[in-house]
C-alpha cells in the first residue's frame, strides 16, 4: 500500500500529465475546523465526523487542521507531550486510510510523527481515495515564538516541498508556519500543484487581541491569497477554533476562519471564527490552467537571476 518516494532535492519536476487521473475538473473540496481538548480519542472522533460530513456534502478532497488529534501542546515545553507522537504510516494513518477508502475521498491528515528516538516531525499524511498512502510532507519551517515553541518538539522537514497526483487532482501540502514563505508555495506550485493546502493552528494571544488582532489575522489571510495569485492556484487553509491553555496560563484563542481562495486570490468561502464547522466549496481545476495562461507569472520568471535566493542575506 505504501507509495513513498524519497527525493534527493528540495523538489522534483512535475510529471508531464497532471490530469490523467481526474475524470472531471469540477470537484468539491472540504475543510474541517474543530476545537480540540486533551482527549485524543474525542478529537479523532470529531475529525472523522467532520470528514464524513464533508464527504456527505460531496467533497472529494478533505483537509484536516494542524495536529487535530490534540490540544496545541507547543504552548509549553513539556516532555510528556512526546507520548502523543507515532510513526507515519502508523495507527492514525491506518484509521484515515480505511476512512478514505470507504468514502472514496482524498484525506490530508496532520499528525505528530515519531521518526526515531529523539527525532520527531510535524507531518501531514496524504491519502488517496482508494486508501493508498501516497506519502508525507514534513513541516519545513519551524517557529519559536511565545506560546508557539515548536522547535522544542519538531525537527525541520527533510523531504522538501512536494506535490502528489490524487484521483481528483494534483495537490501540494505545506503546514502552518510554511504559509508565510513564498518560496514554499512557489516550489510546490512548480511541481504542478493545482491546490495548495495549509493545515493550520494559529490564533491570538488574548492580551494582544484588542491591539493587534485585526492586523494579525489580515496578514495571515493576505499572504496566502498572495500565494494563490502568484502561483495561479487554489489555496485552502483549515484552522482550529476555541481557547486552549494546557498550562493554565492565558493560552491561545484560535481564530478559526478557515478559508479557500481561488487562483485570482479571491476568497470564495470562509468559516466562522468560533464554531466547529465543515467548509465545502466547489472548484474548477481547469481554471488553474486558464489563470496561469492569462497571468503568466511562471512563464516570465527570470530564473537566471534568482541565484541569491539561496543566501541567508545579501550584504
Amino acid at each position: 500500500m505504501e507509495k513513498i518516494v524519497t527525493h534527493r532535492a528540495l523538489y522534483s519536476p512535475a510529471p508531464k500529465k497532471y490530469h490523467s487521473r481526474m475524470p472531471n475538473s469540477r470537484i468539491k473540496v472540504g475543510l474541517v475546523q474543530n476545537a480540540c481538548s486533551l482527549d485524543v480519542e474525542a478529537n479523532t472522533t470529531a475529525a472523522i465526523r467532520g470528514v464524513r460530513e464533508a464527504a456527505a456534502k460531496g467533497a472529494k478532497i478533505i483537509c484536516l487542521q494542524e495536529l487535530f488529534q490534540s490540544v496545541y501542546f507547543c504552548q509549553i515545553e513539556d516532555h510528556k507531550y512526546f507520548d502523543l507522537a507515532e510513526p507515519i504510516p502508523g495507527p492514525a494513518t491506518t484509521i484515515f486510510q480505511d476512512l478514505a477508502k470507504e468514502l472514496g475521498v482524498v484525506i490530508i491528515a496532520s499528525l505528530f510523527e515519531r521518526r526515531a528516538p529523539g527525532l520527531y516531525h510535524n507531518t501531514a499524511a496524504i491519502i488517496d481515495a482508494d486508501g493508498a498512502f501516497l506519502g508525507k510532507y514534513r513541516k519545513m519551517h519551524i517557529p519559536d515564538d511565545p506560546l508557539f515553541y515548536e522547535k522544542f518538539y519538531f525537527t525541520p522537514g527533510d523531504l522538501g516541498f512536494r506535490a502528489w497526483d490524487t484521483r481528483f487532482g494534483r495537490i501540494g501540502v505545506c503546514v502552518c508556519w510554511d504559509q508565510w514563505y513564498p518560496e514554499a508555495a512557489r516550489l510546490t506550485a512548480l511541481q504542478g500543484a493545482q491546490i495548495l493546502f495549509y493545515p493550520t493552528a494559529i490564533g491570538w494571544h488574548p492580551k494582544e487581541k484588542e491591539k493587534y488582532g485585526r492586523r494579525q489575522h489580515s496578514s495571515w489571510e493576505t499572504v496566502q491569497r498572495g500565494h494563490a495569485i502568484a502561483n495561479g492556484c487554489y489555496v485552502f487553509a483549515p484552522n482550529r477554533v476555541g481557547h486552549e491553555a494546557p498550562d493554565g496560563g492565558d493560552g491561545i484563542e484560535f481564530w478559526g476562519q478557515s478559508f479557500a481562495a481561488d487562483p485570482s486570490g479571491e476568497i470564495i468561502a470562509k468559516a466562522s471564527c468560533d464554531k466547529d464547522e465543515v467548509l465545502v466549496v466547489e472548484v474548477d481545476l481547469e481554471s488553474v490552467d486558464t489563470q496561469r495562461t492569462h497571468w503568466p507569472f511562471l512563464r516570465d520568471r527570470r530564473i537566471e537571476s534568482y541565484g541569491d535566493i539561496t543566501r541567508r542575506f545579501i550584504d
